[in-house]
């Protein structure tokens, strides 16, 4: 029998667009939604960072009450902005069991900052919560996959930072009518100190986000920056393009799509490596994918230690005989 915990959970939720054009919930954020329903037996109130939150996203996630934070003149892209807005909102969530919010750059350091506020535990990048003995338990890779660690938070409410894509989103199947109630939050002078003058959004490539892909296609060194194969490969998945370091050291690709310690972390259902070796660096942020598919000229490279299928040849020739292959089947017409 599944356990549950019976005290409610908070989750942090992020928005992609503006006031203009309209808010619209993130993958990721439903995913946490759907995470946080198989956890609790009591309520999921939801954070929402933005003045007009998607209420039928959240309505399709079985929301009844949004928290909306109000922020002034802050911006959302601070961590410590945002940290003080959430501690705000757990006064009108009275004991609550946890505080979910996805894994991505701000969402780790909120993590860090909103335990250290309250005197808890915090714990990032983490790809499985359950409940068992009456407690959350977390799991996440470590030591570049060599280790998997289960842990949990003996001191107050746990405060866990999710990796996109570590759960399948799934709609309820009654929707609700969520109600927006709006928070006034006390900021503190560390969230006072940081001003955001300008942002600009990067242009839009038509392809997923690598935080919300379920493919995920990455060229390496191997690929002496020729791409082509890399972005065709991924557009007939439906897939996200990512890079290692070397790749975008060197310039040919955005820095934005490098996956590992210094770049993104990623849990696709699929991970295809192109002219990837599988270094340390890399593989901490990739290891976590359901299934490894590795192409390089290499036998003795280390990402063949981590696949779940391997093949030893030059990728200008595999792949394209793969594509080929692929379009007989049918795949993405």
């Amino acid at each position: 029998m599944t356990q549950l915990l019976h005290a409610p959970v908070l989750v942090v939720t992020d928005h992609t667009g503006d006031e203009a054009s309209g808010y619209t919930l993130t993958p990721a954020s439903s995913q946490l939604l759907t995470l946080a329903r198989s956890l609790t037996d009591a309520e999921v109130v939801a954070v929402a960072l933005n003045p007009a939150p998607d209420l039928a996203a959240l309505g399709a996630q079985g929301v009844r009450r949004v928290l909306v934070p109000d922020l002034g003149d802050h911006s959302p892209r601070v961590s410590a902005v945002v940290a003080d807005a959430v501690r705000a909102c757990l006064g009108h969530v009275p004991g609550a069991g946890a505080t979910l919010c996805v894994s991505n750059y701000r969402g780790r350091e909120v993590a860090a900052r909103l335990a250290a506020q309250l005197s808890s535990g915090a714990a990032v990048d983490v790809t499985s919560v359950e409940v068992a003995d009456g407690e959350l338990q977390a799991r996440k890779s470590a030591l570049a996959g060599s280790w998997t660690t289960k842990f949990h938070v003996t001191r107050g409410m746990p405060v866990i930072a999710v990796r996109p894509s570590s759960v399948e989103a799934q709609d309820v199947a009654e929707p609700t009518r969520p109600e927006a109630v709006p928070v006034p939050v006390e900021y503190s002078p560390e969230a006072l100190a940081v001003r955001v003058v300008s942002s600009v959004e990067q242009t839009g490539t038509g392809r997923v986000s690598l935080g919300d892909a379920q493919t995920v296609v990455v060229g390496g060194r191997g690929t002496e920056g020729d791409f082509s194969l890399v972005e065709e490969l991924a557009d007939l998945l439906g897939g996200a393009v990512g890079a290692t370091r070397v790749a975008s050291d060197e310039g040919w690709v955005p820095r934005a799509i490098q996956i590992g310690q210094t770049g993104v972390s990623v849990a696709p259902k699929l991970y295809i490596g192109l002219g990837v070796s599988g270094a340390v660096h890399h593989t901490v942020g990739m290891q976590s994918a359901q299934h490894i598919v590795a192409v390089n000229d290499d036998p003795d490279a280390p990402i063949f230690e981590i696949a779940d299928f391997g093949v030893v040849g030059d990728l200008f020739e595999v792949v394209p005989r793969a594509i080929e292959a692929l379009r007989a089947a049918g795949v993405g017409n």
